[in-house]
């Protein structure tokens, strides 16, 4: 060991008011699949003691600022200077050919369209990208070109790492800040997805057949149709046949999530925020119904 070892004095980051802290306080950092995925991008730097040091920096709020814009990320971590460091985090942005090849693959399959209006990220996203010969996520570490003015000739160095696992949860919170990194915002992607599928809705309401003799738009008006108008409320023995196995949806209170908040509220609570616990309530009471009608027994 070197004799000058012995005079390397270990020093603090300097305390932050108000930082940015992780919520998670031991173990990994991030909650959901795409925000583990980043980490994952991370740690194959094989960083060692950076990667500990910075994640450290991310749970003591060493970070002061993080700022997501297509292309770059920027942010602020203080370090054991009195002037806190610039870091700065780059990822090439999809061209506009790229990303209309994506969106018109994430358009093609119902499930990916539902969840990324409801604002949740589909569990196998990366197809849409892969087909189209692209990658959402970093694959590799030379995808990500970082930089800090920390005096550190490592790269990347603690306070960039501090700020990848803060990025994390960031992702946790709103997924649609990958594709903001990637050139995208939230609301171009979902202009996007809405037009073409609007327009694929269109196009197949256009070729649905009609039965020989009927003219579209023309229907036969109820009060000719004698032989219905007595059973037109009774459901007809075959409807007993139809079999009717409720499942849960894919995505939680879709239409809500899409609709947003409601322009009234009850006490000081948004309509929106009550009405998903009265739907899981009116949804168990009517499953309770079903399963009691099937079997003819009350479910214990």
């Amino acid at each position: 060991m070197s004799p000058y070892w012995s005079f390397y004095e270990k020093t603090e980051p300097k305390a932050v008011k108000n930082g940015l802290k992780a919520k998670s306080k031991r173990g990994s950092i991030g909650e959901t699949w795409w925000s583990k995925r980043w980490v994952a991008v991370l740690e194959s730097f094989k960083l060692g003691a950076r990667l500990t040091r910075g994640r450290s920096y991310a749970r003591k709020g060493q970070v002061i600022s993080i700022d997501v814009q297509p292309g770059m990320v920027r942010a602020k971590v203080q370090g054991t200077f009195p002037d806190p460091y610039d870091v700065s985090i780059k990822l090439k942005p999809l061209s506009h050919a790229e990303w209309t090849k994506a969106v018109q693959a994430m358009a093609s399959k119902a499930v990916f369209s539902v969840r990324l209006l409801s604002g949740e990220m589909p569990q196998n996203i990366e197809e849409a990208f892969s087909d189209s010969g692209v990658s959402l996520f970093p694959k590799k570490g030379a995808d990500l070109k970082t930089d800090c003015s920390c005096p550190d000739w490592s790269n990347p160095c603690k306070h960039i790492a501090a700020v990848y696992y803060l990025l994390a949860e960031e992702f946790d919170r709103d997924p649609f800040l990958i594709f903001r990194l990637r050139g995208r915002t939230r609301e171009e992607l979902v202009e996007e997805l809405r037009a073409i599928r609007s327009a694929g809705a269109e196009e197949d309401s256009g070729s649905i057949p009609f039965p020989a003799g009927s003219t579209p738009g023309r229907a036969e008006p109820l009060r000719d149709c004698v032989n219905c108008l007595d059973c037109f409320w009774q459901k007809g023995s075959k409807l007993d046949l139809l079999p009717i196995n409720p499942k849960a949806p894919e995505v939680d209170n879709a239409i809500l999530k899409r609709l947003g908040d409601a322009p009234f509220t009850i006490g000081k609570s948004n309509l929106a925020a009550l009405l998903p616990a009265a739907y899981e309530i009116a949804g168990k009471r009517s499953l309770l119904r079903a399963t009691e009608e099937k079997t003819g027994r009350k479910p214990e």
